[in-house]
This record gives structure tokens, sequence and C-alpha cells, in this order.
């Protein structure tokens, strides 16, 4: 009959040496050890597994959290907030928001720029389905000036200049939209070498006979001015009566919906119109609009209006330019004497109080200057240096390299770069090159990539 006995287990160790161990007491222990470790292993690499399959077909936000997982010291970020801002507000846009770009909605875009917006930008929101403009540092210096000036002083005039294609109406549209956030009434030109060229008809002025009327023009101004101010022509009257003609007037205590009716209705009159216009919000401009339009309120008297008013005037060195209308004798119209634009002359004057004068340089369309041209004095000429004087210049560069990184990065989310070298290091490389970062040139060399 056998008996079980613990035979000893000789085993060489890393010398050659032979020590004996005691068989039945080590076995049970290796298994475990071997056990404990295997499952260790496989616990590290199904959770690999589960975080590589996250970030492979999870969503954004799946993306951002499986990321953390394994990294939890490099938060992601997502490529989104390098050229977008999800502040709408102009009120609150700051220095941190410089370079992106933020979002306007369409029924802004529709009211308060019923055309207003530069040619090639309106058809860049019509291609991209989206009206983003960028926040840059001129329009947020002339926000940042317009919240703490004192509206009871005289208006004060700001003028943004600078070369060809740098986005100085851009700057000016975000000033409008602050104000028009704001409550302001908003008095735009869009283009003024538009009133001083080009009229398809021209008619003697039946107020003044040493001036023309150009009532295509007038007419247009006054429909987008009833789209943008809908909700202030019911409260703003009319301070005096005028006669437009022997069996029509306007008596006072009417209201300016019924002022800028006649001029739609009454093409005729229409730029008479648009002067009773300007005249009426320069005398009223002054206080809030929620306190405009009462039947006990007193007669307004000059500088003690119930509105804040901003007149923004693109293209502001036409009104002090030469024009290409003649005169039947052939002779050239000057300027001031168009009704369109000696009325607006008198709006950037700072004889009134309660509101701002927003005008901007243009190059593009101004008749015979030099084409290097961009400075105030250059494009304002002496003349119009003089009267626009005080103003706070505003100069509008061309992009930085935070700002060209943005836009070019919003072009590609936008699938505006189609050209597969494009979106290379070295193909970004040549479009900077190419374009010296100016953000017109840089719009229609990315249009043919």
């Amino acid at each position: 009959m056998r008996t079980s006995t613990s035979l000893p287990h000789i085993a060489p160790n890393q010398n050659g040496d032979v020590h004996t161990t005691n068989a039945v007491t080590e076995r049970p222990k290796k298994p475990v050890q071997f056990l404990i470790m295997a499952l260790h292993r496989l616990s590290l690499r199904l959770r690999q597994t589960v975080t590589q399959t996250r970030a492979l077909h999870g969503s954004g936000r799946g993306q951002q959290l499986g990321s953390a997982a394994v990294e939890p010291e490099l938060p992601v970020r997502s490529e989104h907030a390098i050229f977008r801002t999800t502040e709408g507000d102009p009120a609150h846009h700051s220095e941190q928001h410089l370079g992106q770009h933020y979002t306007l909605p369409p029924a802004t875009v529709r009211t308060l720029f019923p055309q207003g917006l530069p040619p090639r930008f309106q058809l860049q929101v019509k291609t991209f389905n989206e009206c983003s403009v960028m926040v840059r540092e001129p329009a947020v210096e002339i926000i940042s000036h317009l919240k703490r000036a004192d509206y009871s002083k005289p208006a004060i005039r700001y003028l943004l200049y600078g070369e060809r294609g740098t986005g100085k109406s851009l700057s000016l549209c975000h000033a409008l939209n602050y104000c028009s956030n704001q409550g302001w009434v908003i008095l735009h030109v869009p283009d003024a070498h538009l009133w001083v060229k080009n009229c398809s008809e021209l008619l003697p002025s039946s107020f003044h006979s040493s001036r023309f009327d150009q009532p295509i023009q007038a007419v247009q101004w006054l429909r987008n001015f009833r789209v943008t101010n809908e909700h202030f022509l019911s409260k703003i009257k009319t301070t005096r009566r005028y006669v437009w003609n022997k069996r029509e007037s306007t008596e006072e205590g009417q209201t300016l919906r019924e002022i800028v009716e006649h001029g739609l209705s009454r093409v005729k009159n229409s730029s008479d119109v648009v002067g009773v216009v300007l005249r009426e919000l320069r005398l009223q401009a002054g206080g809030p609009a929620s306190s405009a339009g009462g039947p006990e309120e007193e007669k307004v008297e000059e500088g003690q209006g119930r509105f804040r008013l901003a007149v923004a005037v693109d293209g502001t060195n036409a009104l002090w330019g030469q024009t290409t209308l003649k005169k039947e004798d052939k002779t050239p119209i000057a300027p001031e004497e168009l009704t369109l634009a000696y009325n607006l002359k008198k709006m950037l004057k700072n004889d009134w109080c309660g509101g701002a004068i927003i005008a901007a340089l243009s190059k593009t369309g101004s008749l015979f200057t030099p084409s290097s041209a961009y400075l105030p004095q250059e494009l304002l000429g002496e003349e119009g240096f003089v009267s626009l004087e005080p103003f706070l210049p505003v100069p509008v560069p061309v992009y930085d390299e935070k700002e060209f990184e943005s836009c070019y990065q919003y072009y590609i989310d936008r699938n505006w770069l189609q050209h597969e070298q494009s979106r290379t290091e070295e193909g970004k490389k040549e479009v900077i090159f190419l374009s010296n970062r100016n953000p017109a040139v840089l719009e229609r060399l990315c249009a043919s990539l």
C-alpha cells in the first residue's frame, strides 16, 4: 500500500545551483498570482477598447468625453470655438471675442440690412446660408465709445478708414447691429456714391430751383428706412406743417409713417420727403424711444428728443467729391446741388444731440481720386476734412495672424476651400502670400480654390 509523501522539487536557480522546494505548498500559489495578473491585463485592454470605440463612433460630445477619459489633464477644445462665438449680442463683445465670428439671425438681417450689406458679402451670405460677421477691433472700439458717450452733448463723429477691402463696411454694420439692439433709430446710407453717379432720372427740384431731385434713389431709401424702423414710425410726430403742392400738405402732429407713405406714393415729392424725415429726426433725437408719441406731450424743441439716433453713411467722401451728373448745358453738377446729398450733409454736422454719426470712407466707387489714396485727407479733400472735424479716426487694418486663421478655418468649415492643397500648411502659406491678409482679396482668392 502506497502512501502519499511530499517529494522535494529540485529546480536550478540563475547561477546553476539547485535548491529544493516543497511542491505541495508552492503549487497552489502560482496559479492564483497568474490569474490575478491576467485579469488585470484583460481589464486594461477592455478599457482601452471601449475608449477607442467611443472616440470613433461617438458624437462630438462623446469624442470630448472619451479623450478626457484617457488624458484628463488635457481637455479637448472643439475647433468650432476657434473661429466662432456663441455670443450674438454686440453689446457683450470684447477683446476676448476678437477674431471670432458671430451669426446674425435671418430676421435681423432682413430688417436691419434690407440692402445695406456689401454686394460681395451678400453673395457669401447666400452661398453659406448664414450671415456671420467677424468681431474685429475697430467695431469693438466704436461700441465701447457708444456705451460711454454723453448724449446730452453734440453727436460724436466716428470715421472708419483704411485700404481697399479691409472691412470698413462690415465694421460699420457691426456697430449698427449694436445700435439696433439698444433700440436706436437707424439712418443708414449703404453707399453714398450711388447718389452722385449714374442716376437714371434727374428732375429739377420743386422746392429749390437750384437743386435737382433723384426720385428713384429717394424712393429706394424710404422703402429701406421703413423696413428698418417700422416700430418707430407711428411714435414720432411732425413738429410743423409741410406743404407739398397746392392741393396736398401734411399737418403738424402727424406721424412719421404718413410722411414716409406720402413719399412712396408721390414719387415726385420723394426727395423732399427724405429731407423732411431727416429734419424731424435731427430735431427730435435725444431721449429713450419708449417715451415717444403721446397726445399729452408738449411740442418738441430742438435737441429735446425722445430717442437715440444712429446716422451711418458708407462712402462719405462721395459727398465732397465730383459727380458724373451733368446739367442740360453739359456742365457738371456739384454734390451740394443734389437734394439728397444736401440734406445728408446736414445730418453729418454735429449740431444736434442724442445720437452718433458713424461714417466710413470708401475708395471703391470713388471718382477722380488716386488709386493709392485711402487716408481721410486724401479722400475727403480739404473741404470735406474741415467739414467733418472734429472726428474720431478709427483705422481698419488687414487681418492679423489670429483673424486670418479664424477666417481660413471658417472657409474650411463651410467647405469653401475645395482644392486639396488649400488645406495643407504649404497651401495656407501661399494664400497668405497672395492675399497679404486682405479680407476682400482673400475672399476672392478662396472662391476659386
